[in-house]
């Protein structure tokens, strides 16, 4: 961790004294947003990622990676849509010139936005800029503690219709004799035997109807997605997977446990009930991982009455258990959940579709990131 906070700190201190009083100079008093998107823009450099279109033959595709920037900056400013940055773009000469355009009349239009906007979605260059940013933060560092949890995102799309099962039910009770029962295997059950690309193509990415029981325990249901974040120490998001609203959470931990661990090397995965699975656990044991899952008594009236008698007794001798205590770094997760929605665009989703959703999704992911890892550095 030392080392890590060295190299973020110089990093910084080439931002705060060579790059702030450059720009104050050109810019004026700089507000606080926009030493923030300064700070994320010059952590990601998303310049180095996007591709460069010059030299082509047909007509030159110009200002992708203002662009860029510019959306970088409508996650920082929470700006619900594409034609309020345009407008905020034109009268704001400091925010203007940081995205990179001198002349109002240099901002393109919102179609060219657009035709852009579509170009990151499916050349999923915020994912690996993402991926890139962490494995080059982290290569070599260990992480105490890595929590998993989803989020809900809601959308303006039609919920996708579900296909009924045309393979014909057998009747209800006991099997002839004879008979054999074949039962299909559960996703979990073949996620074990693939990799993590056919883990993510194997899972459900329309848009559909989902329902959860809130903190209150209300159920409460949506049209749209599932947001599934892993995040370590620090409130770092370091993996994302988006699915359908239906999906349980279960059925991403697998995916998001082979991600996360060719990202970074931690030490406890923090887990809620929804993943108490044998599958999920071992798998975190198999990657040198200490799970720690919420125990799911379900319909087991025993087990139940074992965890409250459990927990009575610590309470009386006030005592903690370390699993307990540990547990709670698991917060960090609802954080990260809470600043994407509240302070960089996560409910202000108007795009359509997996791909775009994703991406819209994905630039606050990348402003949270920049802006936490620069926190280790101040």
């Amino acid at each position: 961790m030392n080392k890590l906070k060295e190299k973020l700190s110089s990093y910084w201190l080439t931002i705060q004294n060579n790059l702030f009083p450059w720009l104050k100079e050109e810019l004026d008093d700089l507000t606080a947003k926009q030493m923030l998107l300064i700070t994320v823009l010059e952590t990601i450099r998303i310049e180095e990622h996007i591709p460069n279109y010059s030299g082509l033959v047909g007509r030159p595709l110009r200002y992708r990676v203002a662009i860029a920037r510019a959306f970088i900056a409508k996650a920082i400013y929470d700006i619900p849509t594409t034609i309020m940055l345009i407008d905020r773009l034109k009268c704001d000469i400091s925010l203007r010139r940081i995205c990179g355009w001198e002349k109002k009349n240099d901002i393109p239009s919102e179609s060219t936005f657009s035709r852009a906007f579509a170009e990151f979605s499916t050349s999923q260059v915020l994912e690996q800029i993402h991926e890139s940013l962490i494995k080059d933060s982290y290569e070599g560092e260990i992480v105490g503690h890595l929590s998993r949890d989803s989020t809900i995102v809601e959308a303006r799309s039609k919920p996708v219709k579900k296909v009924k099962d045309d393979k014909p039910k057998r009747k209800r009770g006991r099997p002839k004799k004879g008979e054999e029962i074949v039962k299909e295997p559960t996703r979990l059950e073949r996620q074990t035997k693939m990799n993590v690309t056919e883990m993510l193509d194997d899972l459900p990415k329309n848009c559909d109807i989902g329902c959860k029981k809130n903190s209150k325990g209300h159920t409460e249901t949506w049209i749209g997605y599932k947001l599934h974040i892993d995040t370590i120490d620090g409130q770092l998001p370091i993996s994302c997977v988006l699915t359908s609203a239906s999906t349980h959470d279960s059925q991403v931990a697998l995916p998001l446990a082979e991600m996360s661990g060719q990202r970074v090397t931690n030490l406890y995965d923090l887990m809620d009930s929804a993943y108490n699975a044998p599958a999920i656990k071992d798998k975190s044991i198999d990657l040198g991982h200490v799970p720690i899952i919420d125990i799911n008594p379900r319909r087991n009236k025993a087990l139940k009455e074992e965890i409250n008698a459990e927990n009575r007794r610590l309470d009386l001798l006030n005592f903690e258990s370390p699993e307990r205590v540990r547990y709670r770094e698991r917060s960090a997760s609802e954080r990260v959940n809470g600043r994407l929605k509240d302070e960089f665009g996560g409910r202000h989703v108007r795009v359509k579709g997996h791909a775009k959703i994703l991406c819209h999704l994905m630039f606050g992911i990348l402003v949270i990131t920049a802006d936490q890892l620069m926190r280790f550095a101040i």
